[in-house]
């Protein structure tokens, strides 16, 4: 029996990653005894080959060669809701932030010499690589804000400035990371900003220290304060041209936002799963939880918003696909309000079903629910997301 991509993801992930969850919290539990959190999990290493073997690897890129399923945004939305169960599923498929946005850039935006020294090692798994746009000092929702100076000199750019939340920056095979600042700060608002591409153990680099969200490391993979130190790099570091770095940014972050939103998905549906087995597993009051009027508010309107938000999303990603990303900028913003939101009110409710060991170690909602309130601010806070919305419906009514 021929078994849809889908169904093939969801059976890797069912015999091959559901089962290792115990084991990947060890390794990594023992990894930071041994004062190596960052360390690459080799649970990991050792199923990525396998995903390869199976034709599951590199599914987000559309039109491309090294994707041999050259998915649409619509196509590979369901898949990453498979991988959002577990939160480190995607890296073993090759699609895990910040590689498959900064895949993206490369592959959308980057010449020749750059996709072989750079993105032809991230398709094929070799390396990964971070992103270096958002900044300590600044309000960095505003592109306009940020003040890393890309000075030019001659035939190099000089980098300095300071960087934060550079989600993988300390794993020992990050080598690359793609860098926003300014480079004339007199141009036009949106045409003063470039990107480039920095060598992660280029001189004056320094990866400062690890971010913590809620008390979490996230390591592996984690998060870091970078600083850059005239750091210099020849012309060739320009990826598309000097000034068009804003431009880049609102191609990359459109596919993110869905793969985001959709494993956000998966992640609450694993919440909704676990808190219909809790209830119905314990008694209080002298009858189970589950026959409580309460919980069946709260699992009916869980059902209703995880499906209303899944809905939302395919619509976008379909939006995306046959229109643009410019042209679903609405959609794709009010995915990006909607889902986060969501998956935090189910993760909430699943912790109040488990009692005080829901916010224990002994359960993963915790963590489930620190990872998602960082999407209420990453690819934009949900205030910005909220105003471009609000803008475009007026404008439709002019």
């Amino acid at each position: 029996m021929d078994l849809t991509l889908a169904e093939r993801v969801a059976r890797f992930c069912a015999e091959h990653i559901e089962p290792a969850r115990g084991a990947y919290l060890e390794e990594a539990l023992s990894n930071r005894r041994q004062g190596q959190a960052f360390r690459a999990l080799e649970l990991i290493e050792r199923l990525k080959p396998r995903a390869r073997e199976a034709g599951l690897w590199n599914l987000f890129l559309p039109r491309l060669p090294s994707a041999p399923e050259r998915l649409s945004n619509e196509e590979y939305a369901p898949l990453c809701e498979i991988m959002g169960r577990v939160h480190w599923a995607s890296e073993v498929f090759n699609c895990s932030a910040p590689d498959t946005g900064n895949m993206e850039v490369l592959e959308r935006y980057g010449g020749a010499q750059q996709k072989a020294r750079w993105l032809e090692p991230l398709l094929a798994g070799e390396i990964r690589s971070a992103y270096l746009m958002t900044e300590p000092q600044v309000a960095s929702s505003d592109a306009r804000n940020i003040e890393c100076s890309m000075r030019r000199e001659g035939d190099t750019y000089v980098v300095n400035g300071r960087k934060w939340w550079a989600t993988g920056a300390h794993d020992p095979r990050c080598r690359l990371y793609i860098v926003m600042g300014k480079t004339d700060p007199n141009a036009a608002p949106y045409e003063q900003q470039t990107m480039l591409l920095v060598p992660a153990d280029a001189p004056g680099v320094r990866v400062l220290r690890d971010l913590t969200v809620f008390g979490y490391d996230d390591a592996p993979n984690g998060h870091a304060e970078v600083v850059l130190e005239d750091v210099r790099v020849g012309l060739d570091a320009v990826v598309l041209g000097e000034g068009r770095g804003f431009e880049i940014a609102q191609g990359r972050l459109g596919p993110g936002r869905v793969h985001h939103c959709m494993r956000s998905i998966g992640a609450a549906e694993l919440a909704l799963e676990l808190m219909c087995k809790r209830l119905k597993g314990r008694v209080a009051f002298g009858k189970p939880l589950s026959e409580q009027s309460v919980w069946h508010e709260r699992i009916a309107e869980a059902r209703c918003r995880i499906d209303q938000a899944r809905q939302l999303v395919l619509q976008c990603a379909r939006a995306m696909d046959e229109h643009g990303n410019k042209v679903a900028r609405k959609q794709i913003a009010m995915i990006k309000v909607v889902v986060p939101n969501m998956a935090l009110q189910v993760i909430d409710w699943a912790i109040q079903a488990h009692g005080g060991a829901g916010l224990s170690q002994d359960f993963e909602l915790a963590q489930m629910f620190a990872a998602q309130r960082i999407l209420r601010l990453a690819d934009g806070p949900d205030e910005v997301h909220r105003t471009t919305i609000a803008k475009l419906e007026l404008a439709s009514h002019s």
